[in-house]
């Protein structure tokens, strides 16, 4: 069995690589259902739909980052960006995942007794292109 580190990770939004400031990235993947039952039936019958999916990702908010996460995503909030994901890392062999996503939410949390920390979500738009890095 072969694990992945998930320090690794890298990701880029609208060409900015911001894995210097992420700690969490997740990629879900999901597709509608459709209720096709008929009359008679006994039981629920489910057809699939068009697929969609949601990719969230945060971390820690760096005040010296003039290419930080605020610099690059506050301005994106509610357009549509080409982002890459590389879950294991660059480099040649390695997966990556690359997809439109509408930024529908970004957003900067200020605890009392912790460091401040950001977070965005958005809905991928279209396929995710699952290909291996050359």
């Amino acid at each position: 069995m072969a694990f992945q580190h998930g320090s690794k990770t890298y990701v880029s939004v609208g060409g900015d690589d911001i894995s210097p400031w992420t700690n969490t990235s997740e990629l879900t993947r999901g597709a509608q259902s459709h209720d096709l039952t008929m009359y008679g039936a006994n039981s629920e019958v489910h057809g699939g739909g068009l697929k969609n999916g949601k990719f969230t990702c945060g971390g820690r908010y760096d005040t010296t980052a003039v290419t930080g996460t605020r610099a690059v995503l506050n301005p994106l909030v509610g357009t549509t960006v080409e982002i890459i994901r590389r879950p294991e890392g660059t480099g040649t062999g390695k997966p990556e995942q690359t997809f439109d996503g509408l930024l529908v939410s970004y957003v900067e949390t200020n605890p009392v007794a912790d460091y401040v920390a950001w977070s965005a979500e958005f809905t991928v738009s279209g396929d995710v292109a699952d290909t291996t890095q050359a």
